[in-house]
């Protein structure tokens, strides 16, 4: 793993903290799970979680439910939507180690309504440079080889959409989706996945790997609250923008690595 260094400009009386920025972001690690818990909390997703059990969100209409169990093997993340009127039940699965960015793809766009055009799961990743091939299954492979994602039917005629991504030791992680999952979920998942921005972890917990590149920066406090609390901000105009009738909805908030301010080169 290739690491360089880079230091945010900071303000007196903070002391920076090591992070890094994470490429490619499917191998990325899990990451903090409050990226995805707590965008849900002021979207008005209500907490459901046991004292010293699994984190568990409903949606506001109690139609979708939210899991992630870290206690069983293999864990992770659960996502699934009752039958209604218009859709029928669904389920998705999320291994531990797909990136809480990937994740919040699918869990940020829980809180909106469906996009009024038909989604294309395929568009995102060819548009980022991934690979289709159609074989016994039509599947999208990402340009360092280690990522795909598949549309699988078995002989029996089960349909998933199923994702994985492989590292130096082989299997890192899963994501497998019902066919019955709405289809703008999946395309946001896929969206998410290739998106060729890296991710910030902080020191420590960065996987180690031979395709993993990493840039350390310096990061302050202020800032790592700053941008949470704007991701926060930006749920909470979502959720504020639907329940309002002839409002706009507003932009989303761009990720925190996106606008760095001054830079600083260490050596």
């Amino acid at each position: 793993m290739r690491r360089k260094q880079r230091t945010w400009g900071w303000r007196a009386g903070e002391q920076a903290e090591p992070h890094y920025l994470v490429h490619p972001r499917h191998l990325a690690g899990g990451g903090d799970l409050r990226h995805v818990t707590e965008y849900l909390r002021a979207a008005g997703w209500k907490e459901r979680s046991k004292s010293g059990g699994p984190t568990v969100f409903d949606s506001p209409d109690r139609s979708m439910r939210l899991g992630y169990d870290p206690f069983v093997q293999p864990g992770g993340w659960t996502i699934s939507g009752r039958a209604t009127v218009t859709q029928e039940a669904w389920h998705a699965t999320m291994s531990r180690a797909v990136p809480v960015e990937i994740v919040a793809g699918v869990t940020d766009a829980l809180t909106r309504p469906r996009p009024a055009r038909a989604p294309n799961v395929w568009a995102p990743l060819v548009h980022h440079g991934w690979q289709t091939s159609q074989g016994e299954h039509l599947t999208a492979s990402s340009p360092d080889g280690n990522a795909f994602v598949r549309y699988h039917q078995s002989s029996h005629g089960e349909a998933v959409w199923w994702a994985s991504t492989r590292g130096d030791h082989g299997r890192v992680w899963d994501a497998v989706f019902t066919a019955t999952t709405p289809m703008h979920l999946v395309q946001t998942f896929a969206a998410a996945l290739a998106n060729p921005k890296p991710v910030m972890r902080p020191h420590g917990h960065v996987p180690r790997g031979t395709q993993i590149r990493a840039r350390a920066v310096s990061v302050l406090p202020s800032q790592l609250r700053a941008w949470r609390q704007a991701r926060i901000a930006a749920a909470r105009s979502e959720a504020w923008a639907l329940s309002t009738p002839g409002t706009r909805r507003p932009r989303t908030t761009a990720p925190p690595h996106a606008t760095t301010g001054r830079a600083r080169a260490r050596r």
